[in-house]
């Protein structure tokens, strides 16, 4: 049950501001006793972020977060407040032992894009310079780091011994909407700049598992798909893999069009699939959860050894921090170990 106080009668209408999809109706607080409440149990999710929707007696709208509940969850757009709800732990690993690690900043030139590309490299302590490992290409990586605990959860692998030492390249985004939208110049940087550059610097083993989350997964994809060797392995979650069928209210994005052409293109081209390991994760509930189905089962067909998990929470950080463990331990044990 939330509960909004209004002893003052400040509000006249309050909803809950949330993605998981919702009737009107469904959304809205009911006024009882000087605060306004809303039961809400939702079966598709087991945390909920969102903030409060108020309005005004004037009709005017704000967001806020809610001062009934003390989770707050942090995200790439701000807090949310966070419904927790039964069955949800957070993973153990985050209070689990952790190789201690050290970072190295990067910076190449990507040719086309107009602009450097920055990375941080973390490295297990300890290890050599010079010593080759595997290595881990994560989009949108500072935010990863930030936000899901990315190399944190590395370390803790690396400790416990269900993996390697290998090494995790936190590549920064940039023109995000426009480098991770299915852009041929961007792959070929990656491919062509970023990729090299990273193994001139730190010796690797074989080629590297890429890793992204919404564009940052379809971009790993699609670099992929443009140079097939360039990559070892993918970990895509909630990617934005559009199309005008299933994802109509994303038709107003700027790079639309582009993606669509690529995802519907991924049947046409089939014929240049060089298959690697693959694991999607998709929230139950989330807008991309069907376009994510669509693409594993294209990915299948093509003879793509893919796993498709479908996790109780939505399109945000932790969520996707949730699902690290054991999905991608097992992609990379997949990839690496056998």
């Amino acid at each position: 049950m939330l509960r909004v106080a209004d002893p003052q009668g400040r509000y006249s209408a309050v909803r809950l501001a949330t993605d998981l999809p919702l009737s009107e109706a469904e959304r809205t607080f009911t006024r009882v006793n000087g605060a306004w409440v809303l039961d809400l149990h939702p079966s598709e999710v087991r945390r909920l972020e969102y903030e409060l929707e108020l309005v005004g007696a004037d009709g005017a709208v704000e967001y806020a977060l809610d001062p009934g509940n003390p989770h707050r969850a942090p995200g790439a757009f701000g807090e949310k407040s966070v419904l927790l709800l039964p069955g949800y732990e957070p993973p153990a690993w985050l209070g689990a032992p952790a190789a201690e690690g050290r970072f190295d900043e990067l910076s190449v030139r990507g040719r086309g894009l107009g602009a450097e590309v920055a990375m941080r490299v973390w490295s297990p302590a300890g290890v050599e310079p010079e010593r080759p490992l595997r290595l881990l290409l994560a989009h949108d990586g500072p935010e990863y780091d930030e936000l899901a605990s990315l190399t944190r959860f590395c370390a803790t692998q690396i400790a416990a011994e269900a993996l390697p030492p290998f090494r995790v390249a936190l590549l920064a985004p940039g023109d995000r909407d426009q480098w991770y939208s299915a852009s041929q110049v961007y792959g070929r940087v990656l491919a062509n700049d970023l990729i090299p550059a990273l193994r001139d610097a730190f010796p690797t083993v074989g080629a590297p598992a890429g890793m992204g989350c919404s564009l940052g997964a379809l971009a790993m994809l699609h670099a992929h798909r443009s140079f097939p060797r360039s990559l070892g392995a993918l970990f895509l979650q909630s990617g934005s893999f559009f199309t005008p069928q299933l994802d109509p209210q994303e038709s107003e994005f700027g790079r639309f069009a582009r993606i669509a052409r690529f995802v519907r293109g991924m049947d046409r081209n089939a014929q240049y699939a060089i298959p690697v390991p693959v694991t999607i994760t998709v929230g139950t509930a989330e807008e991309n959860a069907a376009n994510n189905r669509q693409m594993a089962h294209v990915l299948s067909g093509q003879g793509y050894e893919v796993d498709l998990v479908e996790v109780p929470d939505m399109h945000n950080y932790t969520g996707w921090r949730d699902a690290l463990d054991p999905h991608l331990t097992r992609l990379l044990r997949r990839a690496w170990l056998r």
